[in-house]
């Protein structure tokens, strides 16, 4: 079987300007993915049963997005086939890394080549969708600025430093932090050449640290080495260095009771050089 890579993202930074009728919020925010993520691995075989090994902690079937993308792809593109997946789980979940976006996006690619469904990465998109809004971000596999409810994007080219990511011994609910009164929700929009300069930060920190005091407590000892950020509703963090070295140091010193890794940025995904 071969190995199919799930990578994570971060956002560089994210602003809410508003909030739709149907409780949406409207947001601006850039995607860069990481050199670093879950990794897939798919058997296809002739009757139509799919499943999930091992199972991931805390997620059932109906609400695993892997199992979902690999149905609604099956029965969009009326497939007989079916497939045990394998799963080697190196993200955190409600870390705000994307994994289970990432995951869902994976299944999708790799099981319109296995399957011969011959979808466009468009048509995938637009099922990705419907399994969330992050999902056709890491189907087209370019940084990205999003707008809107985050499916508007333009391609964009950050700088791609390396990164020292940590994991807070926490599980951020994203529910939570979009529901808090106190969440700032009219961000002046910016433009792409504003926040390539500089502007930009994270507005759900301020809530998520109230929520979450490992959040706070991570983002200040980071913050002794580099502009420490948090990624989406956290509750990873991290922050950029000019080497791989420079981020191993900092991984190196975390406390015991964090988890954390290195990553490279990267404005094209390692799923961006598979052909549909």
């Amino acid at each position: 079987m071969t190995a199919w890579p799930a990578p994570a993202k971060i956002n560089l930074f994210l602003h809410i300007t508003g909030q739709r009728d149907d409780s949406y919020h409207l947001l601006q925010t850039a995607f860069q993915f990481l050199d670093y993520g879950d990794v897939l691995q798919f058997e296809v075989h002739d009757n139509p049963s799919i499943s999930l090994s091992p199972a991931i902690d805390g997620v059932d079937d109906e609400e695993n997005l892997i199992i979902r993308a690999a149905r609604v792809l099956q029965a969009s593109a009326n497939i007989q086939q079916g497939v045990n997946i394998t799963i080697e789980k190196r993200l955190p979940i409600g870390g705000g890394l994307g994994g289970g976006s990432s995951n869902a996006a994976t299944t999708l690619l790799a099981l319109n080549q296995l399957w011969q469904c011959h979808l466009s990465k468009t048509e995938l998109a637009q099922l990705g969708l419907t399994l969330g809004a992050d999902v056709p971000i890491f189907l087209h596999g370019e940084a990205a600025w999003a707008e809107g409810v985050g499916e508007q994007l333009s391609p964009i080219s950050p700088p791609e430093p390396w990164y020292a990511v940590i994991a807070p011994d926490c599980h951020v609910s994203t529910a939570e932090v979009f529901s808090s009164q106190e969440l700032t929700r009219d961000c002046e929009p910016i433009t792409i050449s504003r926040f390539l300069s500089g502007e930009g930060r994270n507005i759900c920190e301020d809530v998520v640290t109230k929520l979450y005091p490992q959040v706070s407590e991570a983002l200040s000892w980071l913050g002794q080495y580099g502009k420490a950020r948090m990624t989406g509703t956290g509750a990873c963090i991290f922050a950029s260095f000019d080497s791989r070295a420079q981020a191993q140091q900092v991984i190196t010193a975390i406390p015991a009771h964090w988890q954390g890794f290195v990553a490279k940025g990267c404005n094209c995904s390692p799923l961006s050089t598979i052909r549909l």
